[in-house]
Formats: C-alpha cells, sequence, structure tokens
C-alpha cells in the first residue's frame, strides 16, 4: 500500500470517536480528577514552602500536567486493538492487504491522539490554567524544543505500547501487558516522581532509559531544567532511542506474523 493511503486510516479513526460523545465527557472528567489529586498531593508535600530542591510548586503543578493528560495519550487502547485483533482472528485480514501492520497502527492511532487533543486534552488544560495555574514555556527556545520533545515522546511511547502489545502473539492475549506497561511508565518515566526528586543513582540510571523521554525530560524542557547543550545532547539521545524502538518493533512484527494463530470462527 503507498504512503498516501495511510492517512485514511487517521482520518477514520478521528471521524470514529465523534459517535462517542459521553466517553469524551468521561475521559475528561478521569483526567480532571487525577490532574486535581496530583496538585493537591504536591501542595500538601511543599507544606508552604516555597521551592523544594530548586522546584517551586507552580513548576509541579505545570509539571503534573504535561506529565499527565498532554503527554500520556492513551495508549491502553492500542493495545487493546492489538490484543482484540489477535483473540478474534482480525489481525489476519491486515496480512492479506498491502500494508505494514504497526504502520497501519502508527497511522490509526494519530488520528485517536488528535481527537483526544482536541475534544480533552485543550479542555483539560484550560480549566487547570484558569482554576490552578499554569506556567508558560522558559523561553521561546523551550518552547519549540518543547515541541520536538513531545513529537519523540508520542513516538516512543507508541513503539513501546506496539512492543507490548505484539507480545500477544504468543501470549494470546493483551490484558496482562497494559498493566505491565503501565507499571514501568509510572515508576520509570517520571509520570509519578519526576528524575529530580528521585535518589541521585536511581535518576541517574532512569534517565538514560527510553522511558525518561516519555514523560520526564519533555516536561523538563518545558520548564527549563536543562541548558541548551543538554537540551540538544538528551533531543539526539531521544532520537537514537526511538530509531531503535522502531527497529524492534519492526523486527518483532517480521517474527509475530509467522506464529498466527486465528482463534475462534
Amino acid at each position: 500500500m503507498k504512503a498516501a493511503a495511510y492517512p485514511a486510516f487517521t482520518a477514520n479513526a478521528f471521524q470514529s470517536r465523534l459517535a462517542y460523545r459521553n466517553q469524551v465527557w468521561a475521559s475528561a472528567f478521569g483526567d480532571l480528577v487525577g490532574i486535581f489529586a496530583r496538585v493537591a498531593i504536591w501542595t500538601a508535600a511543599f507544606a508552604g514552602a516555597a521551592s523544594v530542591d530548586g522546584v517551586t510548586l507552580p513548576e509541579m503543578v505545570t509539571y503534573a500536567l504535561l506529565a499527565g493528560p498532554v503527554l500520556y495519550w492513551e495508549y491502553n487502547r492500542l493495545l487493546h486493538d492489538i490484543g482484540d485483533a489477535v483473540r478474534t482472528g482480525d489481525v489476519a485480514i491486515y496480512l492479506l492487504k498491502p500494508l505494514h501492520y504497526p504502520a497501519a497502527l502508527l497511522a490509526t492511532h494519530i488520528g485517536h491522539f488528535a481527537f483526544e487533543f482536541v475534544a480533552i486534552v485543550l479542555p483539560v488544560a484550560f480549566i487547570v490554567a484558569v482554576t490552578v495555574g499554569l506556567l508558560p514555556p522558559a523561553s521561546p527556545f523551550y518552547a519549540l524544543m518543547f515541541l520536538a520533545y513531545w513529537a519523540v515522546s508520542w513516538l516512543i511511547l507508541f513503539c513501546l505500547a506496539c512492543l507490548c502489545g505484539l507480545l500477544a502473539f504468543w501470549l494470546l492475549t493483551a490484558f496482562s501487558l497494559e498493566w505491565f506497561l503501565m507499571g514501568i511508565m509510572s515508576l520509570f518515566s517520571g509520570a509519578v516522581i519526576p528524575l529530580w526528586f528521585m535518589p541521585p543513582a536511581l535518576a541517574a540510571i532512569f534517565g538514560y532509559l527510553p522511558f525518561a523521554w516519555v514523560s520526564y525530560y519533555p516536561a523538563a524542557i518545558y520548564l527549563g531544567k536543562l541548558d541548551p547543550d543538554a537540551a540538544w545532547l538528551h533531543l539526539g539521545l531521544g532520537l537514537l532511542w526511538l530509531a531503535a524502538l522502531a527497529l524492534a518493533t519492526a523486527w518483532l512484527w517480521s517474527q509475530a506474523r509467522h506464529r498466527l494463530i486465528v482463534q475462534g470462527g
């Protein structure tokens, strides 16, 4: 299939989400509850202090939003899609078409993400901004760098979720994989606790794993916590991780499609 055909998957995914308006309200409400819970936790942790380890409370509120709904798109949907396709045997349809299954998944979930960003992330960010307050990017340079890190973050998380999802070809289910990836991301990505609050030894290790580029580094760049030289360096490292994960995804798919077992009628 020509590359020009893949945008159809993106458009179809975006349009399909328009039919589930109640789900939009539920997702937005869930994100708001999560954000305000994090704000309450960090407000209590700071206990009126102006800053902790050089980090202010407004910076932590902004970090909580960025590391939450902004950078964390609904990757569970990707795992469900792969798991359901393997369980029902629908994945065999993709083998009959001239397309690359992971590439089709990428195009589809770009559409899902675009819908979630417009319908959920932006309204949630606006509500948090007017009720709690959010900081702008540290400078125009960091604003532009954040956009680059955001793209790398999204693609790295897609590759990680796709790698976990493709394991369903061996396990015949993606249910446990969802919890496995969720646990890893919560601990290693800095989504819950930023690396600057972790013990130095752990922060040094986690800071070189690909998970840190999903939440920690984009949010830290937005807040200007890395100097320009370090920002360029870590962007390069993130691109290297992205290339490695993309190659791993392509290789795992090449192995998985030979292990297809169609269940059901």
